[in-house]
């Protein structure tokens, strides 16, 4: 229960503020591309500090790393629901990042040194159940909280949920950690925050001069990491374990599935409410239909995957169904189908469901118990670098093809559906190799014996 509370509150916190930028806007008097950085800075943070959280929680204990990730955020939501700046709000969601980093590499962590392998995928099913329930009520509730209280009260939903989630943590009568006595290096860490912060800021920022400049440099960073890692007697992220097949291909086709999704929530709201004329709310209402799904099938993606004995059925079908349901975007055109949307959003929809839950346990199954810290935090930077590296393309093709996605009026329609349209075709390129790679990753029980 702590961990599913927990899990639920870092995709609300990421999805309630989308519906709220304009009020935020207003209120601080600063553009979209200033607002950009209140769901950057989230995302960023997160990355960031996930590896190094990780292995704050094999040394000192993953459920006191879960309390610090929600006790951070609980102190962070109070301030931000009274941000004097718009910077100040901005830090705020960002400390918000790094306390959602301690949680994500915990609690999926606990979760699978708690439950045996039979039981594991029902689950993980449950918890990512949760992250499924936070994506689809956080814009609704965000914009109806927004239209009522203004977007400050926002931040104040988070605190009852917090306080149960370190209620429930406090009951839970065991500590984990693998490597108690052990410590963090701080130089390593500094070091895989640089790497990623400064490849990020590159790949979404392109094409901008400074991007070009960022970018070969984070990449740079990433390899003398990985290669510091690989040398290291106490590495802050065992790289040894990419040389497990089956870890490496699931770790691929999550970053893949993510990658060659996220970019959606950020299409269909422009294309709804700009072509359709969708309202905001009406927009919002329609974008639950993908998450809808999610929330219904995965529960039942997670029982199935520990049924089945083949490991890659599940996940391979819903890349596959992914691809599917981003293709038939490229075939929208400026006078929206609604029934093509929803249509497009269950696709979708199903497929995560069998993908991610049935994935996520092949990934944590295919370490040993000592391990599974490394792998719920590389489980999470997967998930949060490929939405990144999703919204990376979908601007620098609008930058591109449009200059801004400030410019949307009738007489740019035509370009904005070619910016869709490519980035429809670049993700089902995506799924198609996330697929390969989830099938090619390993036969019945290749997963099994090492959880």
């Amino acid at each position: 229960m702590a961990c599913c509370i927990s899990a639920f509150i870092t995709p609300l916190l990421s999805t309630m503020m989308n519906l709220s930028l304009v009020g935020i806007g207003e209120d601080f008097s600063v553009g979209s591309h200033d607002l950009a950085y209140v769901n950057t800075a989230f995302l960023l943070s997160s990355v960031v500090f996930m590896v190094p959280f990780a292995r704050y929680g094999d040394t000192h204990g993953k459920r006191r790393t879960s309390i610090l990730g929600i006790s951070v955020i609980l102190v962070a939501c109070i301030l931000a629901s009274v941000a004097p700046s718009f910077w100040f709000l901005v830090a705020c969601r960002a400390v918000m990042g790094a306390g959602a980093a301690a949680i994500t590499c915990s609690s999926m962590s606990m979760i699978v040194d708690v439950f045996p392998i039979g039981s594991r995928g029902s689950a993980i099913g449950a918890q990512t159940t949760c992250v499924y329930s936070g994506l689809a009520i956080g814009p609704a509730v965000g914009g109806f909280l927004n239209d009522l209280f203004g977007w400050h009260s926002l931040f104040l939903l988070i605190v009852p949920l917090a306080v149960a989630s370190i209620a429930l943590f406090w009951r839970f009568p065991f500590e984990i950690a693998p490597d108690r006595g052990g410590g963090v290096d701080v130089p390593a860490s500094a070091l895989y925050g640089s790497a990623i912060l400064l490849t990020m800021v590159g790949v979404m920022n392109m094409p901008s001069p400074y991007a070009f400049a960022v970018l070969p440099v984070g990449l740079v960073l990433i390899v003398l990491f990985a290669v510091s890692q690989s040398r290291s007697t106490a590495p802050i992220l065992n790289v040894r374990l990419f040389r497990n097949r089956v870890f490496s291909a699931s770790c691929l086709a999550a970053f893949l599935s993510y990658a060659a999704s996220y970019s959606v929530s950020f299409f269909m709201p422009l294309y709804l409410q700009h072509m359709g004329q969708l309202s905001s709310t009406e927009a919002g209402i329609m974008m639950l239909v993908q998450p809808a799904m999610q929330v219904l099938l995965t529960p039942v993606a997670g029982r199935m995957s520990d049924r089945i004995r083949d490991k890659r059925l599940l996940p391979t079908l819903g890349m596959v169904l992914v691809g599917i349901g981003v293709s038939m975007i490229a075939t929208y055109g400026t006078e929206p189908s609604l029934a093509l949307v929803a249509s497009t959003l269950v696709v979708i929809g199903v497929g995560h469901s069998l993908f991610s839950a049935p994935n996520t346990s092949v990934i944590m199954s295919s370490v040993d118990g000592s391990h599974t810290g490394d792998a719920s935090a590389m489980a999470g930077v997967m998930r949060q670098t490929g939405m990144m590296v999703s919204m990376g393309v979908s601007m620098l093709l609008i930058s591109v093809v449009m200059g801004s996605a400030d410019n949307i009026v009738p007489e740019t329609y035509g370009s904005f559906m070619d910016v869709m349209t490519g980035t429809a075709l670049l993700c089902l390129a995506m799924c198609a190799v996330g697929a390969v790679a989830s099938a090619m990753r390993g036969g019945p029980g290749a997963s099994e014996g090492k959880g």
